[in-house]
C-alpha cells in the first residue's frame, strides 16, 4: 500500500514460460500492467482510509486501546468522539485483521520481477528513494497531523506549547509517525529480498516452482500457508501480547505481527517470482473461479473471530489456554480467508479499465502518504457537529479521500514528484 511503492505499471510482469529465477544477472522482462491487481491495492488504501477515518467512532476499541500516562494524544486512536456506535468496532476489527498483512503480500508480487530486471543495486536505490524519501518527509510533516489531537486535552493548546511538548518527546527518541511505518518495514523487506536474490537467489526459484501448482490447487497452497503463518505469528504473540507496539524515533512496528508481515511479503515474492500468470493468480486459475467458496470462509472465519473478540473477557487469557489457542488458530486463519477471498474477487471480477480506477491506483501511493492528517483534522472540525456517527464517518472518509486524491494529484504535476509517488 496494499501498498506496493512499484506500482503495478512500473513492477514488469514476467512473460509466460518465461523463467527469470534461475537467472541471477537481471534480464528483460516485459512491462504490463495488472488491472485486478492494480485495483485491488487502490481499493486497499481506500479501506485504509476508511479504517482510520471509522475508528473514531467506535463504541469499543477507543476505551481499550492504551493511551500514553503524559500525552494521551499519542494514541493509536489520538481522536474519538463522543458520537458512536458498536458497528464500528466490527468495521475496524474486520480491517485490522487482514489489509495490513494483504498489502505486504501484494507489495511483494512485483519485487522479484524488479530485481530480475534491474538488478539488486538499481533496485534498493530505486525502492530508497521511492519508500525513504517519501518516509522522511512524512515523518518530519507527522507533528502537523496529531496537533488536533493534542489541543483536545491540553492546558495550552497553542501550537509553540504543542512543539515544546514534541520536541520533549523527541529527546527521549520517540517521534510518532503514523501510518507510515508501513513505507519503513517494506523498505526493509525490500532490502531483504534484494540481499536474497544477489546472494541466495535459487531457493526463491523453487519455492516459486512449487507454488507454480496454486492455480490448480489453490486450497493447498493456502493450508501451507497458513502454517507457515501460524509459526510466525504465534511465538512473537506468545512473548509480546496482540497489542504491544515498539519503537524508535519514527521507526515503529507491531511486534506481535512483524514475522506474519514478512511472511505474507515472501509469499508475494515467491507468487510473482514464478510468474503471475501461470501460479496463484493466473487469469484462468481456480482462485477466481472458487470466490465464492473464499467469501464464504473468510465471512465465516471473521464471525467467529469478532464473537471471540467481543465476548467478555475473550483476552483475559492472552495466546496461553484452550480459548487463546482457538482464537489464535481463527485469526490467522481468517487473516488468510480474508485475503485469499479478495484475491479471488478482483481477478474474477476487476478485469475492465475504468478511468475513476486508474486514476485512484495512479494516486494511491501519495494518498495513502498523506490521508492521515486529513483525516485527524477532519474529525476534530466534526467533533462539536451533532450529527449521527455514521455521518460523520461518511463526511471524513469522503472528505479525507477527496483531499488526498486531490493534493496527490497536484504534486504529481510536478516531474519530480510524479517519479516518486
Amino acid at each position: 500500500m496494499p501498498i506496493s511503492a512499484t506500482t503495478v505499471s512500473d513492477a514488469g510482469l514476467a512473460q509466460p514460460g518465461s523463467h527469470v529465477l534461475a537467472v541471477p544477472r537481471p534480464i528483460p522482462v516485459v512491462v504490463s500492467r495488472d488491472t485486478a491487481l492494480s485495483y485491488l491495492r487502490a481499493s486497499i488504501v481506500a479501506l485504509v482510509v476508511a479504517h482510520h477515518s471509522a475508528i473514531a467512532y467506535a463504541l469499543y476499541i477507543p476505551t481499550i486501546v492504551p493511551h500514553h500516562p503524559i500525552h494521551p494524544w499519542l494514541s493509536g486512536i489520538p481522536i474519538f468522539d463522543s458520537h458512536r456506535v458498536s458497528a464500528f468496532d466490527l468495521f475496524a476489527l474486520f480491517n485490522d485483521i487482514f489489509f495490513m498483512s494483504l498489502m505486504f503480500f501484494v507489495s511483494g508480487l512485483f519485487v522479484w520481477p524488479s530485481l530480475a530486471r534491474k538488478g539488486s543495486g538499481t533496485f534498493l536505490r530505486d525502492r530508497s528513494l521511492r519508500l525513504g524519501l517519501p518516509f522522511v518527509l512524512c515523518a518530519v510533516l507527522a507533528p502537523l497531523a496529531y496537533y488536533p489531537a493534542y489541543r483536545l486535552g491540553a492546558a495550552d493548546p497553542g501550537f509553540a506549547a504543542f512543539c515544546r511538548d514534541w520536541l520533549s518527546l523527541a529527546s527521549l527518541g520517540v517521534w510518532p509517525a503514523g501510518p507510515v511505518w508501513f513505507v519503513w518495514v517494506l523498505l526493509l523487506f525490500d532490502a531483504v529480498a534484494a540481499g536474497i536474490h544477489r546472494l541466495a537467489s535459487l531457493p526463491i526459484a523453487i519455492l516459486a516452482r512449487v507454488a507454480s501448482g496454486a492455480s490448480r490447487r489453490p486450497a493447498a497452497f493456502f493450508a501451507v500457508f497458513m502454517a507457515v503463518s501460524a509459526a510466525a505469528y504465534l511465538p512473537p504473540l506468545v512473548a509480546f501480547g496482540p497489542n504491544r507496539w515498539v519503537a524508535f524515533g519514527p521507526f515503529s512496528l507491531q511486534a506481535s505481527r512483524f514475522l506474519l508481515y514478512f511472511v505474507y511479503f515472501l509469499a508475494g515474492v515467491v507468487v510473482g517470482a514464478g510468474g503471475i500468470e501461470r501460479g496463484l493468480l493466473a487469469r484462468d486459475g481456480r482462485l477466481g473461479r472458487q470466490w465464492p467458496i473464499w467469501v464464504a470462509a473468510a465471512l465465516a472465519l471473521y464471525l467467529i473471530v469478532a464473537a471471540m473478540a467481543f465476548l467478555p473477557k475473550a483476552d483475559a487469557g492472552g495466546a496461553s489456554g484452550l480459548a487463546g489457542l482457538l482464537m489464535f488458530a481463527a485469526f490467522v486463519l481468517c487473516c488468510g480467508a480474508c485475503g485469499f477471498a479478495l484475491l479471488a474477487l478482483f481477478r474474477r471480477f476487476a478485469n475492465a479499465r475504468s478511468r475513476l480506477f486508474d486514476s485512484l491506483s495512479d494516486n494511491a501511493y501519495g494518498i495513502y502518504l498523506v490521508h492521515y492528517g486529513f483525516v485527524l483534522w477532519l474529525q476534530y472540525a466534526l467533533l462539536p457537529a451533532n450529527f449521527p456517527a455514521i455521518v460523520k464517518a461518511a463526511l471524513v472518509f469522503s472528505g479525507a479521500l477527496a483531499l488526498s486524491w486531490g493534493t496527490t494529484a497536484a504534486l504529481r504535476r510536478i516531474p519530480a514528484v510524479a517519479r516518486v509517488i
